[in-house]
Protein backbone atom coordinates (compact mmCIF):
# COMPACT_ATOMS: atom_id res chain seq x y z
CA UNK A 1 0.00 0.00 0.00
CA UNK A 2 1.44 3.51 -0.64
CA UNK A 3 2.89 5.30 1.81
CA UNK A 4 4.00 1.90 3.82
CA UNK A 5 7.49 2.88 4.11
CA UNK A 6 7.41 6.06 4.57
CA UNK A 7 4.59 6.01 7.21
CA UNK A 8 6.74 3.63 8.97
CA UNK A 9 10.31 6.05 9.04
CA UNK A 10 8.47 8.65 10.28
CA UNK A 11 6.56 6.59 13.21
CA UNK A 12 10.32 5.53 13.95
CA UNK A 13 11.68 9.34 14.00
CA UNK A 14 8.70 10.43 16.20
CA UNK A 15 8.90 7.37 18.29
CA UNK A 16 12.44 8.48 19.46
CA UNK A 17 11.17 11.81 20.13
CA UNK A 18 8.75 11.57 22.38
CA UNK A 19 11.34 9.52 24.49
CA UNK A 20 12.78 12.67 25.33
CA UNK A 21 11.79 14.81 27.98
CA UNK A 22 13.25 17.81 26.10
CA UNK A 23 14.51 18.71 22.97
CA UNK A 24 17.67 20.37 21.72
CA UNK A 25 18.33 22.08 18.43
CA UNK A 26 21.26 19.15 17.91
CA UNK A 27 18.08 16.40 18.25
CA UNK A 28 15.79 18.07 16.09
CA UNK A 29 18.20 18.43 13.12
CA UNK A 30 18.82 14.70 13.41
CA UNK A 31 15.10 14.49 13.22
CA UNK A 32 14.84 16.59 10.43
CA UNK A 33 17.07 14.61 8.34
CA UNK A 34 15.42 11.81 8.86
CA UNK A 35 12.17 13.28 7.71
CA UNK A 36 13.81 14.78 4.81
CA UNK A 37 16.11 11.54 3.61
CA UNK A 38 12.73 9.36 4.30
CA UNK A 39 10.79 11.98 1.82
CA UNK A 40 13.13 11.77 -0.95
CA UNK A 41 13.00 7.80 -0.30
CA UNK A 42 9.62 7.97 -0.95
CA UNK A 43 10.20 9.68 -4.20
CA UNK A 44 8.65 13.38 -3.00
CA UNK A 45 9.99 16.30 -5.48
CA UNK A 46 13.33 17.90 -3.88
CA UNK A 47 11.66 21.28 -4.11
CA UNK A 48 9.10 19.97 -1.86
CA UNK A 49 10.90 18.26 0.46
CA UNK A 50 13.17 21.54 0.66
CA UNK A 51 10.30 23.54 0.98
CA UNK A 52 8.68 21.36 3.78
CA UNK A 53 11.50 20.95 5.52
CA UNK A 54 12.07 24.71 6.10
CA UNK A 55 8.73 25.13 7.01
CA UNK A 56 9.12 22.02 9.65
CA UNK A 57 12.26 23.70 11.15
CA UNK A 58 11.20 27.38 11.37
CA UNK A 59 8.08 26.21 13.00
CA UNK A 60 9.44 23.77 15.70
CA UNK A 61 12.72 26.16 16.52
CA UNK A 62 10.52 29.38 16.45
CA UNK A 63 7.44 27.93 18.11
CA UNK A 64 6.76 27.46 22.27
CA UNK A 65 5.71 24.28 23.00
CA UNK A 66 2.29 24.01 24.69
CA UNK A 67 1.35 23.20 28.33
CA UNK A 68 -0.81 20.42 27.54
CA UNK A 69 1.62 18.85 24.72
CA UNK A 70 5.51 17.38 25.33
CA UNK A 71 7.94 18.66 22.64
CA UNK A 72 7.90 15.01 20.83
CA UNK A 73 4.07 15.25 20.27
CA UNK A 74 4.52 18.65 19.22
CA UNK A 75 6.78 18.25 16.10
CA UNK A 76 4.40 15.25 15.42
CA UNK A 77 1.70 18.01 15.44
CA UNK A 78 3.49 20.62 13.62
CA UNK A 79 4.63 17.81 10.72
CA UNK A 80 1.08 16.87 10.50
CA UNK A 81 -0.24 20.33 9.96
CA UNK A 82 2.62 20.90 7.22
CA UNK A 83 1.87 17.44 5.39
CA UNK A 84 -2.06 18.29 5.56
CA UNK A 85 -0.56 21.70 3.77
CA UNK A 86 1.48 19.96 1.38
CA UNK A 87 -0.97 17.64 0.03
CA UNK A 88 -3.61 20.23 -0.78
CA UNK A 89 -4.74 21.68 2.95
CA UNK A 90 -8.38 20.72 2.03
CA UNK A 91 -10.55 18.87 0.51
CA UNK A 92 -11.44 19.79 -3.19
CA UNK A 93 -15.10 18.42 -4.05
CA UNK A 94 -16.45 18.43 -7.74
CA UNK A 95 -17.61 21.85 -9.21
CA UNK A 96 -21.02 21.58 -10.64
CA UNK A 97 -22.33 23.67 -13.50
CA UNK A 98 -24.70 26.44 -12.75
CA UNK A 99 -26.92 25.73 -15.75
CA UNK A 100 -27.63 22.55 -17.86
CA UNK A 101 -25.20 19.30 -17.02
CA UNK A 102 -21.84 19.26 -15.56
CA UNK A 103 -19.41 18.45 -18.06
CA UNK A 104 -15.96 16.49 -16.64
CA UNK A 105 -13.37 15.76 -19.24
CA UNK A 106 -10.81 13.36 -18.35
CA UNK A 107 -7.47 12.86 -19.18
CA UNK A 108 -4.41 11.36 -19.06
CA UNK A 109 -1.56 8.89 -20.69
CA UNK A 110 -2.43 5.44 -21.65
CA UNK A 111 -2.24 3.02 -19.46
CA UNK A 112 -3.15 5.12 -16.37
CA UNK A 113 -6.67 3.39 -15.89
CA UNK A 114 -8.53 6.31 -17.13
CA UNK A 115 -11.25 4.45 -18.91
CA UNK A 116 -11.43 2.47 -15.38
CA UNK A 117 -11.34 5.84 -13.51
CA UNK A 118 -14.22 6.86 -16.04
CA UNK A 119 -16.24 4.20 -14.41
CA UNK A 120 -15.51 4.97 -11.38
CA UNK A 121 -16.12 8.59 -11.00
CA UNK A 122 -19.94 7.37 -12.54
CA UNK A 123 -20.27 5.12 -9.59
CA UNK A 124 -19.19 7.59 -7.52
CA UNK A 125 -21.81 10.24 -8.74
CA UNK A 126 -24.68 7.50 -8.88
CA UNK A 127 -24.48 6.68 -5.60
CA UNK A 128 -25.20 10.24 -4.82
CA UNK A 129 -28.66 9.90 -7.01
CA UNK A 130 -27.04 11.41 -10.04
CA UNK A 131 -28.18 10.63 -13.56
CA UNK A 132 -24.80 10.36 -16.12
CA UNK A 133 -23.98 9.90 -19.67
CA UNK A 134 -20.71 8.83 -20.21
CA UNK A 135 -19.09 9.53 -23.85
CA UNK A 136 -16.66 7.47 -25.40
CA UNK A 137 -14.24 9.88 -27.11
CA UNK A 138 -11.24 7.33 -26.82
CA UNK A 139 -11.47 6.49 -30.64
CA UNK A 140 -7.74 5.25 -30.86
CA UNK A 141 -6.99 2.65 -28.69
CA UNK A 142 -8.19 -0.55 -29.49
CA UNK A 143 -11.41 -1.75 -27.62
CA UNK A 144 -11.66 1.52 -25.42
CA UNK A 145 -15.05 2.16 -26.43
CA UNK A 146 -15.95 -1.65 -25.87
CA UNK A 147 -14.35 -1.46 -22.49
CA UNK A 148 -16.48 1.53 -21.48
CA UNK A 149 -19.94 -0.15 -22.87
CA UNK A 150 -18.92 -2.76 -20.83
CA UNK A 151 -18.72 -0.73 -17.62
CA UNK A 152 -21.74 1.11 -18.43
CA UNK A 153 -23.96 -1.49 -18.76
CA UNK A 154 -21.99 -2.81 -15.42
CA UNK A 155 -23.49 0.18 -13.75
CA UNK A 156 -26.48 0.75 -16.00
CA UNK A 157 -24.56 3.79 -16.67
CA UNK A 158 -25.20 4.61 -20.90
CA UNK A 159 -22.69 5.37 -22.91
CA UNK A 160 -22.57 7.40 -25.88
CA UNK A 161 -20.84 6.50 -28.76
CA UNK A 162 -20.76 7.47 -32.66
CA UNK A 163 -19.84 5.18 -35.49
CA UNK A 164 -16.22 4.09 -36.11
CA UNK A 165 -14.12 7.29 -37.86
CA UNK A 166 -16.34 10.08 -36.52
CA UNK A 167 -13.63 12.56 -34.78
CA UNK A 168 -13.34 12.74 -30.81
CA UNK A 169 -14.52 16.62 -31.07
CA UNK A 170 -18.25 15.09 -32.76
CA UNK A 171 -18.78 12.27 -29.89
CA UNK A 172 -18.48 15.11 -27.26
CA UNK A 173 -20.15 17.93 -28.72
CA UNK A 174 -23.07 15.37 -28.99
CA UNK A 175 -22.91 13.17 -26.05
CA UNK A 176 -23.20 17.12 -24.18
CA UNK A 177 -26.29 18.13 -26.24
CA UNK A 178 -28.03 14.43 -25.72
CA UNK A 179 -27.27 15.39 -22.09
CA UNK A 180 -28.65 18.82 -22.28
CA UNK A 181 -32.43 17.51 -24.06
CA UNK A 182 -32.56 14.66 -21.48
CA UNK A 183 -32.19 16.97 -18.53
CA UNK A 184 -28.68 14.40 -17.24
CA UNK A 185 -26.71 16.04 -13.96
CA UNK A 186 -23.38 15.29 -15.70
CA UNK A 187 -21.64 13.92 -18.76
CA UNK A 188 -18.02 12.21 -18.32
CA UNK A 189 -16.06 12.44 -21.52
CA UNK A 190 -13.47 9.58 -21.88
CA UNK A 191 -10.84 10.91 -24.09
CA UNK A 192 -7.71 9.06 -25.54
CA UNK A 193 -4.27 9.09 -23.78
CA UNK A 194 -0.65 8.25 -25.51
CA UNK A 195 1.92 6.47 -24.09
CA UNK A 196 4.21 10.20 -23.76
CA UNK A 197 2.55 13.71 -24.13
CA UNK A 198 2.93 15.08 -27.69
CA UNK A 199 1.15 18.19 -29.82
CA UNK A 200 -1.63 16.22 -31.39
CA UNK A 201 -2.94 14.68 -28.24
CA UNK A 202 -2.54 17.95 -26.43
CA UNK A 203 -4.24 19.91 -29.56
CA UNK A 204 -7.27 17.40 -29.98
CA UNK A 205 -8.03 18.04 -25.87
CA UNK A 206 -7.38 21.44 -26.38
CA UNK A 207 -10.07 21.50 -29.11
CA UNK A 208 -12.74 19.08 -27.13
CA UNK A 209 -12.68 21.30 -24.03
CA UNK A 210 -12.96 24.66 -26.46
CA UNK A 211 -16.20 23.12 -27.70
CA UNK A 212 -17.97 21.82 -24.30
CA UNK A 213 -16.42 24.31 -21.90
CA UNK A 214 -16.17 21.10 -19.62
CA UNK A 215 -16.94 22.37 -15.94
CA UNK A 216 -14.25 19.73 -14.41
CA UNK A 217 -10.71 18.85 -16.49
CA UNK A 218 -9.50 16.19 -14.50
CA UNK A 219 -6.50 14.48 -14.96
CA UNK A 220 -5.71 10.64 -14.53
CA UNK A 221 -2.27 9.96 -13.19
CA UNK A 222 -0.69 6.74 -12.06
CA UNK A 223 0.81 7.01 -8.75
CA UNK A 224 3.47 4.11 -9.04
CA UNK A 225 5.35 6.37 -12.04
CA UNK A 226 6.39 8.34 -9.01
CA UNK A 227 7.79 11.83 -9.65
CA UNK A 228 7.01 10.97 -13.37
CA UNK A 229 3.32 11.60 -11.91
CA UNK A 230 3.68 15.25 -10.96
CA UNK A 231 5.96 16.16 -14.41
CA UNK A 232 2.83 14.87 -16.49
CA UNK A 233 0.21 16.74 -14.31
CA UNK A 234 2.69 19.73 -14.95
CA UNK A 235 2.59 19.41 -18.29
CA UNK A 236 -1.00 19.35 -18.78
CA UNK A 237 -1.68 21.58 -16.61
CA UNK A 238 0.26 24.61 -18.37
CA UNK A 239 -1.91 23.48 -21.58
CA UNK A 240 -5.63 22.74 -20.05
CA UNK A 241 -5.40 24.29 -17.06
CA UNK A 242 -6.58 21.35 -14.84
CA UNK A 243 -9.19 21.63 -12.14
CA UNK A 244 -7.87 18.26 -10.28
CA UNK A 245 -5.89 15.43 -10.06
CA UNK A 246 -7.49 11.35 -9.56
CA UNK A 247 -4.12 9.41 -8.58
CA UNK A 248 -4.88 5.82 -9.60
CA UNK A 249 -2.79 2.40 -8.78
CA UNK A 250 -2.84 4.10 -4.71
CA UNK A 251 -3.29 0.22 -3.74
CA UNK A 252 0.29 -0.92 -5.32
CA UNK A 253 3.14 -1.09 -4.27
CA UNK A 254 4.45 2.74 -4.69
CA UNK A 255 5.93 5.02 -2.42
CA UNK A 256 3.26 7.59 -2.84
CA UNK A 257 5.70 10.80 -3.74
CA UNK A 258 3.33 11.42 -6.56
CA UNK A 259 0.64 12.00 -4.16
CA UNK A 260 3.10 14.41 -1.74
CA UNK A 261 4.44 16.39 -5.11
CA UNK A 262 1.79 17.01 -7.33
CA UNK A 263 -0.76 20.22 -5.64
CA UNK A 264 2.96 21.79 -5.09
CA UNK A 265 4.42 21.55 -8.12
CA UNK A 266 0.40 22.35 -10.35
CA UNK A 267 -1.47 23.99 -7.77
CA UNK A 268 -4.11 21.44 -9.08
CA UNK A 269 -5.84 19.40 -6.23
CA UNK A 270 -6.13 15.79 -6.02
CA UNK A 271 -9.69 15.24 -6.12
CA UNK A 272 -10.02 11.27 -5.91
CA UNK A 273 -7.28 8.51 -5.05
CA UNK A 274 -8.30 4.86 -6.77
CA UNK A 275 -7.60 1.93 -3.92
CA UNK A 276 -8.01 -0.97 -5.90
CA UNK A 277 -9.60 -1.84 -9.20
CA UNK A 278 -13.55 -2.25 -8.49
CA UNK A 279 -16.06 0.61 -9.69
CA UNK A 280 -16.41 1.03 -5.96
CA UNK A 281 -12.70 1.68 -5.07
CA UNK A 282 -12.00 5.43 -5.57
CA UNK A 283 -12.40 7.53 -2.42
CA UNK A 284 -12.51 11.42 -2.21
CA UNK A 285 -8.87 12.92 -1.61
CA UNK A 286 -8.71 14.35 1.86
CA UNK A 287 -5.35 16.18 2.89
CA UNK A 288 -5.60 15.96 6.52
CA UNK A 289 -7.27 12.54 6.56
CA UNK A 290 -4.24 11.20 4.53
CA UNK A 291 -1.66 13.09 6.80
CA UNK A 292 -2.90 11.30 9.55
CA UNK A 293 -2.75 7.95 7.95
CA UNK A 294 0.85 8.48 6.97
CA UNK A 295 1.97 9.44 10.51
CA UNK A 296 0.06 6.59 12.03
CA UNK A 297 -2.53 8.53 13.95
CA UNK A 298 -5.46 6.46 12.42
CA UNK A 299 -8.48 8.18 9.74
CA UNK A 300 -11.99 7.32 11.15
CA UNK A 301 -13.64 9.37 9.23
CA UNK A 302 -13.00 7.58 6.21
CA UNK A 303 -13.65 4.41 7.81
CA UNK A 304 -16.81 5.35 8.97
CA UNK A 305 -17.81 6.82 5.45
CA UNK A 306 -16.59 3.69 3.66
CA UNK A 307 -18.79 1.55 5.83
CA UNK A 308 -21.87 3.37 5.11
CA UNK A 309 -21.18 3.30 1.97
CA UNK A 310 -20.58 -0.18 0.82
CA UNK A 311 -22.49 -1.94 4.15
CA UNK A 312 -25.92 -3.53 3.64
CA UNK A 313 -27.67 -1.23 6.22
CA UNK A 314 -30.77 -2.80 6.32
CA UNK A 315 -28.47 -6.19 7.45
CA UNK A 316 -26.54 -4.32 9.40
CA UNK A 317 -29.84 -2.92 11.28
CA UNK A 318 -31.09 -6.53 11.87
CA UNK A 319 -27.92 -7.72 13.34
CA UNK A 320 -27.84 -4.69 15.73
CA UNK A 321 -31.26 -5.80 16.91
CA UNK A 322 -30.61 -9.14 17.61
CA UNK A 323 -27.37 -8.12 19.50
CA UNK A 324 -29.83 -5.90 21.90
CA UNK A 325 -31.61 -9.12 22.66
CA UNK A 326 -28.37 -11.07 23.24
CA UNK A 327 -28.50 -13.02 20.40
CA UNK A 328 -25.04 -14.03 18.47
CA UNK A 329 -25.34 -16.71 16.44
CA UNK A 330 -22.50 -18.34 13.40
CA UNK A 331 -25.09 -16.98 10.91
CA UNK A 332 -24.46 -13.45 12.16
CA UNK A 333 -20.34 -13.96 12.07
CA UNK A 334 -20.61 -14.91 8.66
CA UNK A 335 -22.83 -12.40 7.53
CA UNK A 336 -20.51 -9.55 9.87
CA UNK A 337 -17.39 -11.17 8.00
CA UNK A 338 -19.21 -10.50 4.71
CA UNK A 339 -19.93 -7.47 4.87
CA UNK A 340 -16.93 -6.18 6.60
CA UNK A 341 -14.65 -8.00 2.89
CA UNK A 342 -17.21 -5.70 0.93
CA UNK A 343 -15.40 -2.91 2.37
CA UNK A 344 -11.80 -3.86 1.19
CA UNK A 345 -8.65 -5.51 2.29
CA UNK A 346 -8.80 -5.83 6.23
CA UNK A 347 -5.25 -4.52 6.74
CA UNK A 348 -6.10 -1.82 5.11
CA UNK A 349 -9.17 -1.10 7.44
CA UNK A 350 -7.00 -1.38 10.31
CA UNK A 351 -4.69 1.49 9.46
CA UNK A 352 -7.72 3.47 9.84
CA UNK A 353 -8.15 2.56 13.12
CA UNK A 354 -6.24 5.06 15.17
CA UNK A 355 -3.71 3.58 17.74
CA UNK A 356 -3.91 -0.04 15.86
CA UNK A 357 -0.30 0.67 14.56
CA UNK A 358 0.98 0.57 18.69
CA UNK A 359 -0.72 -2.47 19.57
CA UNK A 360 1.98 -5.10 19.15
CA UNK A 361 0.34 -8.02 17.31
CA UNK A 362 -1.92 -6.06 15.07
CA UNK A 363 1.34 -4.07 13.78
CA UNK A 364 1.96 -4.85 10.07
CA UNK A 365 -0.66 -7.33 10.21
CA UNK A 366 -1.50 -9.47 7.12
CA UNK A 367 -5.23 -10.63 6.98
CA UNK A 368 -4.87 -14.30 5.49
CA UNK A 369 -7.50 -14.01 2.80
CA UNK A 370 -7.01 -18.15 2.49
CA UNK A 371 -8.36 -18.74 5.90
CA UNK A 372 -11.28 -16.39 5.59
CA UNK A 373 -12.52 -18.33 2.77
CA UNK A 374 -11.87 -21.54 4.85
CA UNK A 375 -13.92 -19.60 7.70
CA UNK A 376 -16.85 -19.56 5.38
CA UNK A 377 -16.53 -23.07 3.84
CA UNK A 378 -17.09 -23.89 7.76
CA UNK A 379 -19.66 -22.12 8.91
CA UNK A 380 -21.41 -23.16 5.28
CA UNK A 381 -20.66 -26.67 5.81
CA UNK A 382 -23.11 -26.58 9.05
CA UNK A 383 -26.80 -26.81 9.36
CA UNK A 384 -29.12 -24.58 9.91
CA UNK A 385 -29.48 -25.70 13.38
CA UNK A 386 -25.49 -26.28 14.49
CA UNK A 387 -25.06 -22.76 13.30
CA UNK A 388 -28.04 -20.93 15.38
CA UNK A 389 -26.97 -23.50 18.60
CA UNK A 390 -23.05 -24.65 18.24
CA UNK A 391 -23.22 -26.24 21.64
CA UNK A 392 -24.19 -29.57 19.92
CA UNK A 393 -21.68 -29.84 17.63
CA UNK A 394 -20.20 -33.28 18.98
CA UNK A 395 -16.75 -34.87 17.50
CA UNK A 396 -19.14 -36.54 14.76
CA UNK A 397 -20.55 -33.28 13.70
CA UNK A 398 -16.93 -31.66 13.62
CA UNK A 399 -15.88 -34.53 11.90
CA UNK A 400 -18.64 -34.03 9.01
CA UNK A 401 -17.95 -30.16 8.74
CA UNK A 402 -14.14 -30.60 8.38
CA UNK A 403 -14.71 -32.99 5.62
CA UNK A 404 -17.25 -31.26 4.00
CA UNK A 405 -15.55 -27.50 3.65
CA UNK A 406 -12.52 -29.36 2.97
CA UNK A 407 -10.56 -28.06 6.62
CA UNK A 408 -8.95 -30.30 9.62
CA UNK A 409 -10.85 -30.87 13.04
CA UNK A 410 -8.38 -28.31 14.52
CA UNK A 411 -9.22 -25.80 12.31
CA UNK A 412 -13.28 -26.41 13.20
CA UNK A 413 -12.32 -26.48 16.43
CA UNK A 414 -9.99 -23.09 16.74
CA UNK A 415 -13.56 -21.61 15.35
CA UNK A 416 -15.83 -22.72 17.24
CA UNK A 417 -13.56 -21.03 20.13
CA UNK A 418 -13.04 -17.94 18.12
CA UNK A 419 -17.21 -17.68 17.94
CA UNK A 420 -17.61 -18.05 21.48
CA UNK A 421 -14.90 -15.39 22.42
CA UNK A 422 -16.67 -12.89 19.65
CA UNK A 423 -20.01 -14.15 21.09
CA UNK A 424 -18.75 -13.29 24.63
CA UNK A 425 -17.76 -9.56 23.67
CA UNK A 426 -21.13 -9.46 21.09
CA UNK A 427 -23.45 -9.89 23.63
CA UNK A 428 -21.64 -7.51 25.94
CA UNK A 429 -22.10 -4.75 23.70
CA UNK A 430 -25.48 -3.92 24.04
CA UNK A 431 -24.69 -2.90 28.30
CA UNK A 432 -21.72 -1.09 27.10
CA UNK A 433 -23.25 1.04 24.56
CA UNK A 434 -25.85 1.82 27.17
CA UNK A 435 -23.22 2.94 29.26
CA UNK A 436 -21.57 5.08 26.70
CA UNK A 437 -24.90 6.90 25.77
CA UNK A 438 -25.79 7.20 29.74
CA UNK A 439 -21.95 9.43 29.75
CA UNK A 440 -22.65 11.48 26.79
CA UNK A 441 -26.30 12.62 28.16
CA UNK A 442 -24.65 13.11 31.35
CA UNK A 443 -21.73 15.60 29.30
CA UNK A 444 -24.51 17.41 27.43
CA UNK A 445 -26.48 18.18 30.53
CA UNK A 446 -23.54 19.67 31.74
CA UNK A 447 -22.26 21.19 28.57
CA UNK A 448 -25.88 23.35 29.06
CA UNK A 449 -25.54 24.24 32.49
Amino acid sequence: MAFDSLSQRLQDTFSKLRKKGKIDEETLNLSIREIRLALLDADVNIKVVKQFIASVKERALGQEVMKSLTPGQMVVKIVNEELTTILGGENAPLQEAKKGPTVIMMTGLQGAGKTTTTAKLAKHLQNKKKTILLAACDIYRPAAINQLQILGEELNVPVFSLPSGTPALDIAKNAVQQAYEEKLDYVIIDTAGRLHVDEDLMNELKDISNEVHPTETLLVVDAMTGQDAANVANHFHSLLSLTGVILTKLDGDTRGGAALSIKSLTGAPIKFIGTGEKTNELEPFFPDRMASRILGMGDVLSLIEKAQSTIDQEKAKEIEEQLKEGQFTFDMFLESMQQMKKMGPLEDLLKMVPGANKLGPMKNVQIDEKQMAHTEAIILSMTKKERLDPSILNNSRKIRIANGSGTSIGEVNRLIKQFYEMQKMMNNMPALMGKMNKKMKKKKKKKKR
